[in-house]
């Protein structure tokens, strides 16, 4: 099979990981006798350097004709006092927008080895499995009108929160899917005491969920989620929730499973998937070779399940990961004084190894 994949490096730490993630891919490509057709373009503060645009339309128009699209990261703080259309994460959302990607899929799964990197007693985060399902292209994110009008001193600042029915219907459904492929729980997450599109969405969730009698559906404010999301994690199953509440949460869930790193995500629902690691673009460590590239290679294994329906070889990289994992391979936000760290290229080459080993044995 041919995987046509357009790579997005993007910016801070994004070309590093992406390296790794593409390494991974070729590996398994090969071992399991798949074509791989790569190519990189511009997106965010790489591409305003190049052409004053956050996402230029030759990236468009190559993203649109591949079968899926690896990110690294978006975010320069060069760009920080741009308006808004002409920051990199404008760049991100367009991105998103153009590719129809409604459909956020961000699990968080704690792998047994990283028992000392939780903040949080083994006996609680241990078997922690979740699937954050965030809708993705409505909310307070892109909602109108947004605006910051007057003069300083004075000035006020509107962004609008808007949902349509079919909108979280859509999202929905997919949360329920999944919840059938998974442990049949859906916890659909708002803040229906006080927001009028929570209450929206709680009553369209609910209509929606007696579609799946199979399911065991629950809503939860998310305040009192969050709260539960570290006292409980092991009982979450699916999570179900709009845009900014879900980008919080999932950043949330990194930490309960030992670190951000760690997250990978699938944007899916239009033609194209698009999958990236859940991390920010981290300028701080930036080019330093030690930003943790296993969320962009898991999300590498999000892609062959999700826009390849190849199955086995997605098992394969998650398998060469806990492996990596179990023998003692550890970035330095993992690092602990029993496990030294490595550099982001030793990783790699860690999760190349066990892929390898992973794949001869399923041959």
């Amino acid at each position: 099979m041919l995987l046509k994949i357009i790579v997005l490096p993007g910016d801070g730490i994004g070309p590093e990981v992406a390296e790794q993630a593409v390494l991974v891919l070729h590996s398994v490509a090969e071992a399991f006798g798949h074509q791989l057709e790569v190519q990189n373009k511009l997106i965010g503060g790489a591409a305003l350097t190049a052409c004053n645009d956050p996402l230029p339309p030759d990236t468009i128009a190559a993203c649109l004709a591949s079968s899926a699209v690896l990110l690294g990261a978006v975010g320069s703080p060069a760009f920080d006092h741009n308006p808004s259309q002409l920051r990199p994460e404008a760049g991100l959302l367009r991105i998103r927008r153009e590719l129809g990607a409604y459909a956020n899929l961000r699990p968080a799964i704690f792998f047994s080895a990283l028992e000392d990197c939780s903040p949080l007693r083994p006996e609680i985060v241990r078997g922690t499995n979740m699937m954050i399902v965030r809708e993705l292209l409505g909310g307070a994110y892109f909602g109108q009108p947004r605006s910051i009008e007057g003069n300083p001193g004075s000035r006020v600042a509107v962004n609008t929160m808007r949902y349509g029915e079919s909108e979280i219907e859509r999202i929905a459904r997919v949360a329920f899917d999944l919840a059938m492929k998974r442990r049949r729980k859906v916890l659909s997450v708002d803040k229906a005491n006080v927001l009028e599109c929570s209450r929206l969405w709680r009553e369209v969730v609910t209509r929606v969920g007696k579609d799946y009698p199979e399911v065991k559906v629950a809503h939860q404010y998310v305040d009192s989620a969050a709260m539960l999301l570290v006292q409980r994690p092991t009982e979450f199953d699916v999570i179900l929730t709009e845009n900014m509440f879900g980008d919080i949460l999932s950043d949330q869930a990194g930490g309960v499973v030992g670190s951000l790193g760690l997250l990978a995500s699938a944007s899916i629902g239009g033609p194209v998937g698009l999958y990236e690691p859940v991390h920010g673009s981290a300028p701080d460590i930036a080019g330093k070779g030690i930003a943790n590239p296993l969320g962009a290679i898991l999300s590498v294994a999000m892609m062959l399940r999700h826009s390849f329906h190849m199955e086995r070889e997605a098992a394969c990289v998650e398998s060469a990961v806990s492996a990596a994992l179990s023998q003692g391979a550890r970035t330095s936000d993992l690092a602990s004084k029993t496990h030294p760290s490595i550099s982001t290229a030793e990783m790699g080459r860690k999760v190349l190894e066990a892929v390898r080993t992973a794949a001869s044995a399923s041959a």
